[in-house]
C-alpha cells in the first residue's frame, strides 16, 4: 500500500513560496487518478515572479561567469537588436541559432547542477504561492501537471522536480556525448510551438485536451490556452486580460497594485536582455579559462 504524503507549502511575508516539505504521516486520502486530464503551466511571470533565464543569469554572474561590465555591455547589444529587428524569417533563424549557443561544449550534468543551485538560491523564493496552490489542486485531484516554457528544458525540469510536478516541456538543445553542441532540436518553445508540443504530449499520454487546463500570463500563449478545455490567465498582460474577458476565461492575479507593475514589466524585459548576455558571457568565460 502506497504511503500517503501531504505537501506543505511555506510562504514568506510577501506570499512567495519559501520552501516545501513532505509530511509522511499525513492522514490517508483516496484520490482516483484521472489519466485523461492534466494541467499545463507557463513559467515566467506565471509560476515564477520574473523570468527563469533572468534568475539563471543572475546566479551565473554571482559565480563570476561574467562581470557587471560585461553584463551591461551585452544587455545593451541585445536591447538594440530587439528594438531594430522584426520577426521575419532571417531574424527568427538568427534567434534560433543563438538561443542555446551559450551552453555549447558544456556537459548536461554541469548545467543541471548549476540550475539546481540557482533555483534554491534565487528562484524558489520567487515562486508565486497562489500559482503553486493551483498546480497542487490538480495534483491533489489525481491529475498530472507539466510546466511549458521557452527556457531550456533542463531549467524547466529542475523547477518541476523542486515543485513536485510531473515534468516540463521546454526548448531542447542538441546533445552529443553528454555535451551540448549549441544547436537546437526543433523550434524554440514559444507561441504556437507550445500548443503543438502540448497536443503531441496529449496524444502520447492519452490526454483529452477538452479535460485539460492551461495557465499563462502572456498573450503569446493564446495558442496553448485555446487548445485546452479550461484556460486561466494568471498575472495577465493587458492583451491577454482583454482576450480572457472576451472569452470568459478565469483570471487570477497574485500581484498587488503598483508593486505588480514594478515586478512584471522590468523582469520580462530583462529576460530578453539577459538571454543575450548569458550567451556572450559564458563564451567569454570559456575563452578566459583557455587563456
Amino acid at each position: 500500500m502506497t504511503e500517503s504524503r501531504k505537501v506543505t507549502v511555506s510562504t514568506d511575508v510577501h506570499g512567495h513560496t519559501a520552501g516545501w516539505a513532505e509530511t509522511p504521516d499525513a492522514p490517508a486520502t483516496t484520490v482516483t487518478p484521472d489519466p485523461t486530464a492534466a494541467a499545463f503551466f507557463d513559467v515566467d511571470n506565471t509560476m515564477m515572479q520574473g523570468a527563469s533565464i533572468y534568475w539563471f543569469a543572475r546566479g551565473l554572474a554571482a559565480r563570476n561567469y561574467f562581470t557587471a561590465g560585461d553584463l551591461a555591455r551585452f544587455a545593451w547589444q541585445q536591447a538594440r537588436f530587439r528594438l531594430l529587428a522584426t520577426e521575419h524569417v532571417g531574424t527568427m533563424s538568427q534567434a534560433k541559432e543563438a538561443a542555446l549557443a551559450f551552453v555549447q561544449g558544456w556537459r548536461v550534468d554541469d548545467v543541471e547542477r548549476l540550475t539546481e543551485e540557482i533555483f534554491d538560491e534565487l528562484m524558489a523564493p520567487r515562486i508565486w504561492a497562489g500559482t503553486r496552490r493551483l498546480a497542487q489542486r490538480h495534483l491533489d485531484a489525481g491529475e498530472r501537471v507539466w510546466l511549458v516554457s521557452a527556457a531550456p528544458v533542463e531549467i524547466g525540469r529542475v523547477i518541476a522536480a523542486r515543485l513536485g510536478l510531473t515534468g516540463a516541456i521546454g526548448t531542447v538543445a542538441e546533445v552529443v556525448d553528454d555535451a551540448y553542441t549549441g544547436r537546437l532540436v526543433g523550434d524554440l518553445m514559444h507561441g504556437p510551438a507550445k500548443a503543438e508540443a502540448v497536443t503531441q504530449l496529449a496524444a502520447v499520454e492519452g490526454l483529452d485536451l477538452a479535460r485539460c487546463a492551461a495557465y499563462s500570463d502572456s498573450a503569446n500563449d493564446l495558442p496553448m490556452l485555446s487548445a485546452v478545455g479550461r484556460a486561466v490567465a494568471v498575472n495577465p498582460d493587458p492583451a491577454l486580460l482583454r482576450r480572457a474577458r472576451e472569452r470568459g476565461w478565469d483570471v487570477r492575479d497574485f500581484r498587488t497594485g503598483r508593486r505588480a507593475a514594478r515586478i512584471a514589466v522590468p523582469s520580462t524585459a530583462a529576460a530578453g536582455l539577459l538571454a543575450g548576455a548569458v550567451t556572450a558571457g559564458l563564451a567569454l568565460h570559456r575563452r578566459r579559462q583557455r587563456a
